[in-house]
């Protein structure tokens, strides 16, 4: 059984079909899924989805790349992470890639942000949902800046990884979980299919990012977590193992690090 740690089932294309996306995960032998929250006013429809339904969970968190509103205090986050079903904090990290004539000095209020989400992860021991792009060195130090002190280390999953073999081994280094994406399916891919037969496979998680970035065969189409296999099936591939090791291993992944049980049938 597969499960897709990372889609946006709340978001209108997908949740206007949503009974039909649940039977074609049925369907696909996907057993499960993380609906993932970006901002403070979707964090309702994604928790509504995770209540209705024992085979989802929810995230509680503010994308990096979300500007012009109020921002998450630790308050905010805690309160609505003690809620049934909310097994994470984020998506949250940095992102650079939108500078628009900005320098990095000025994208302070993203790594306040990202310092904010880590804070409430240490104080309800919840992992954290990782989002980094061209942000990678200044993730990996607030990261370890946010360690300090008392209480639990973070721990979590850098998602959707696009990064270098570097960046995978510090991620791992600091006790993080790795998620692979339909990307790892692309053809430009190359180097990112080294990592991932790099990462230990009790280190992998698969993800769809849904409705974004389709694997192949599907590239280009809405994405769903029906198709999360086709990840699995490419990191087996790379690994040299079957794809029910891969969906066995990443489910036991997903289990440990959101300390939740998968139901065997839905």
């Amino acid at each position: 059984m597969y499960i897709d740690s990372h889609c946006h089932l709340a978001f209108p294309e997908l949740n206007q079909r949503l009974d039909a996306i649940l039977a074609d995960m049925r369907a696909a032998d996907v057993g499960g899924a993380l609906c993932i929250c970006t901002s403070m006013d979707e964090f309702e429809s994604v928790h509504a989805l995770a209540a209705a339904h024992d085979n989802l969970w929810a995230s509680v968190g503010v994308h990096p790349d979300t500007e012009a509103m109020d921002e998450p205090d630790v308050a905010w986050l805690c309160e609505r992470a003690a809620r049934p079903r909310v097994i994470a904090i984020g998506e949250t990290g940095l992102d650079y890639y939108r500078l628009e004539g900005r320098s990095i000095a000025d994208m302070e209020w993203q790594r306040e942000r990202f310092r904010v989400h880590i804070r409430a992860g240490r104080q309800r021991d919840l992992p954290l949902v990782i989002h980094t792009r061209q942000a990678s060195d200044d993730t990996l130090a607030v990261l370890r800046d946010g360690n300090a002190g008392p209480g639990p280390a973070s721990r979590g999953v850098f998602h959707c990884f696009t990064e270098s073999m570097d960046v995978a081994r510090a991620a791992l280094d600091l006790g993080f979980h790795i998620s692979f994406s339909g990307i790892l399916t692309f053809k430009t891919a190359a180097e990112l299919r080294e990592v991932a037969r790099y990462v230990p496979l009790d280190r992998c998680l698969i993800e769809t990012d849904s409705p974004y970035l389709a694997p192949v065969p599907h590239r280009g189409k809405t994405n769903t977590p029906a198709w999360v296999p086709h990840v699995a099936h490419l990191i087996a591939e790379l690994k040299g193992v079957s794809s029910a090791a891969v969906a066995d291993a990443t489910r036991l992944n997903f289990e440990q690090l959101f300390r939740v049980t998968v139901p065997e049938r839905v």
